[in-house]
C-alpha cells in the first residue's frame, strides 16, 4: 500500500516557561532608553522534549489511533503532521490534502459567519467554490446549525462550533483526516454520529489518524494503534491488543490498592481479587471467552456465622450484567479465598468491575467495589457498531437453508 504519512526521527522541543511577548512602539523606545542603566539577570534556559525520535509509517486508507496519557505527545504529533508547528528534529512527510480537527473551531474566523467559514475552510483545502457548494447542504444538515448559519461564529456555543468544525472536516473530502480529542465536547448522540461519519470516511479509502481517551471508540474505529508515552512510541500493533495492554498498564497502579489501615477494627474485609484461570500474566486481564476462575480473598478477624456472600459484575456504565449469591457460610477467623468458577464469560472487549459483599446475621461486614477493574482483551466477534453489538461477545455461524430443509422434510 502507498505510505501517505512518513515520520523519521521526529522531535519537538519547547522552552519551559517561555511565552512570546508583544510590545507597542512606546515599549520599544522605553526599553532602548533604559537598557544602558539596567542589568538583566540571565538564567540558563530549560527545555523539555514533548516528542522525540518518533518513527512511523501510515498507509493510504488506514484508520490509526493514537493513545496515551495526558502529556504523552499525541497532540504535539498531530500538530506537526498538520504543519501547525515546526519540528525541532527529524521530519514528517505527509502526502495528500490534510483536514485537521485539533481544537474546537481550529481554522475558523470568529468574525465570519458559519457560511463564510465553510467556504473559507474549503478554500484552505484547495477546493473550488463549486465543490464546496455541492457539500454545503450536507455540512449544515450534519452540524444542525441551519438557523444560525449566517451568524458570526463568535456567537456560536462551543457545542455548535464543534459540530460545524467536525462537519466541515469530514465532508470536504480531505485525503487525510487528523482528529484530536474534540468529540468529548459533544453529547453522546453527537459522538455516535461523528464516529459513524468517520467510518464512512474510512470506507472511501481516506486515511484517518484519531486521538481519543475513549478506548471503546478506538476499538470500534481503528485497525492499528500507536501507544505514546513520554514523547515516544511505547508500543504499536493491532488495536485490540495494544488497547488491552494500555488499559492493563493504566489500572496496574491500582492493583496494590487495599484497605489494610482499618481492617483490624472490622469483623472482616476483602483485601484483593484475581483471575486465576486462564493466566494472562496480569491478574486482572481476561483474554479468553472460555472457562474463567476468580478468587476473592477475604480476611476474617472474627468467626463468621450464617454468612451471606454476594457477587456482581458491572459494565463501564455501572449496569449489572450478572450476579449470584451464596448463603449459610460458617468460617473461622483467618484468610479465605472465595473461588468462583464460570464455564465461560463471553464479554465484549473493555473495562468491567466486580463487586463483592459479605453479611452475617448482624448485618453488613464488607461491600467492596473491586480494584483494579477487570479488563477484557478478547477479539470482538459481534456487530462492528457498538449500538448493535450488545454486551456479550458470542461467536455464531450463519447459513441459508433451501427447499425441503426449510420445511423440515429433508
Amino acid at each position: 500500500m502507498n505510505v501517505v504519512i512518513e515520520v523519521r526521527g521526529l522531535g519537538k522541543r519547547y522552552r519551559i516557561g517561555e511565552r512570546e511577548r508583544y510590545f507597542a512602539l512606546r515599549d520599544a523606545i522605553a526599553r532602548a532608553i533604559t537598557k544602558p542603566f539596567r542589568r538583566e539577570a540571565r538564567s540558563r534556559p530549560e527545555y523539555f522534549w514533548a516528542l522525540r525520535d518518533v518513527d512511523l509509517d501510515i498507509c493510504q486508507g488506514e484508520v490509526v489511533g493514537l493513545i496515551g496519557r495526558n502529556g504523552a505527545g499525541k497532540t504535539t504529533l498531530l500538530k506537526l503532521l498538520s504543519r501547525i508547528t515546526r519540528p525541532t528534529a527529524g521530519f514528517a512527510e505527509v502526502r495528500g490534502r490534510v483536514g485537521s480537527l485539533l481544537e474546537v473551531g481550529t481554522g475558523f474566523h470568529p468574525e465570519l459567519t458559519g457560511r463564510e467559514n465553510i467556504y473559507l475552510s474549503g478554500a484552505i483545502l484547495g477546493m473550488k467554490r463549486q465543490e464546496i457548494s455541492r457539500k454545503y447542504d450536507a455540512i449544515v444538515s450534519f452540524a444542525g446549525v441551519e438557523r444560525f448559519i449566517d451568524t458570526p461564529l463568535k456567537h456560536f456555543s462551543i457545542g455548535m462550533r464543534t459540530r460545524l468544525a467536525f462537519a466541515v472536516a469530514a465532508h470536504l473530502e480531505p485525503e487525510i483526516l487528523l482528529v484530536d480529542e474534540v468529540l468529548a465536547v459533544g453529547d453522546i448522540e453527537f459522538q455516535k454520529k461523528c464516529l459513524g461519519q468517520m467510518e464512512e470516511v474510512s470506507k472511501s479509502g481516506r486515511t484517518i489518524v484519531f486521538v481519543s481517551h475513549q478506548m471503546n471508540q478506538i476499538r470500534r474505529l481503528c485497525e492499528r494503534v500507536f501507544w505514546l508515552d513520554g514523547g515516544g512510541i511505547h508500543e504499536t500493533g493491532p488495536a485490540n491488543q495494544i488497547v488491552g495492554s494500555y488499559e492493563a498498564r493504566m489500572s496496574s497502579g491500582m492493583i496494590q490498592t487495599s484497605r489494610h489501615g482499618s481492617q483490624d477494627k472490622m469483623k472482616g474485609r476483602f483485601i484483593r481479587w484475581a483471575i486465576h484461570r486462564p493466566s494472562s500474566g496480569l491478574s486482572n486481564i481476561l483474554a479468553s471467552t472460555g472457562p474463567v476462575g476468580l478468587t476473592f480473598t477475604l480476611l476474617l478477624n472474627a468467626p463468621l456465622r450464617m454468612g451471606y456472600h454476594g457477587i456482581g459484575l458491572y459494565n463501564s456504565d455501572q449496569r449489572l450484567i450478572w450476579g449470584t449469591a451464596v448463603e449459610n457460610l460458617d468460617l473461622p477467623p483467618g484468610t479465605h479465598g472465595f473461588v468462583h468458577e464460570l464455564p465461560s464469560l463471553p464479554l465484549q472487549p473493555g473495562p468491567y468491575s466486580w463487586r463483592v459483599s459479605l453479611y452475617d446475621d448482624h448485618g453488613l461486614i464488607d461491600d467492596w467495589q473491586c480494584v483494579p477493574e477487570m479488563l477484557v482483551a478478547t477479539e470482538p466477534v459481534t456487530h462492528r457498531k457498538d449500538d448493535w453489538a450488545g454486551v456479550l461477545n458470542i461467536p455464531e455461524e450463519f447459513s441459508i437453508s433451501r427447499g425441503s430443509d426449510v420445511d423440515g422434510n429433508g
